[in-house]
């Protein structure tokens, strides 16, 4: 089974994460077979590696983590891929696959300028 977790930073306002809770619903919606998921870094629960071993315990062989960052910062260049070869190392049976962060994505990028032209 496919498991995709949508992976933010994580705020203290509970706010804060209703976007996040809403593309993990956009995915589910395209994709009713797989187990979706948010994860956070951190001031919010689950964090990444309890999402990940959820997923597992769901019958998960593949899990596929989508940053939802707009720049290449400390956190994407270096604390998630930390966080990804300590999930591999935990679970070497499951195939994990870290997608570009949301800033990368030349789609998101073109929609944002499209957004940003429209009239009211």
């Amino acid at each position: 089974m496919l498991a995709i977790l949508i992976f933010a930073h994580g705020s203290r306002d509970p706010l804060w994460r209703a976007p996040v809770e809403a593309v993990a619903a956009a995915v589910r919606a395209q994709a009713p077979e797989a187990h979706v998921a948010c994860a956070y870094l951190e001031l919010c629960q689950p964090e990444l590696p309890e999402a990940a071993a959820s997923a597992i315990e769901a019958g998960a062989s593949e899990v596929r983590v989508l940053p939802l960052f707009f720049g290449m910062g400390k956190h994407a260049r270096e604390d998630l891929p930390l966080l990804m070869e300590q999930l591999r190392q935990a679970h070497p049976a499951v195939s994990f696959k870290l997608l570009p962060t949301a800033g990368e994505q030349p789609r998101l990028t073109a929609l944002l300028a499209e957004l940003a032209l429209e009239a009211e």
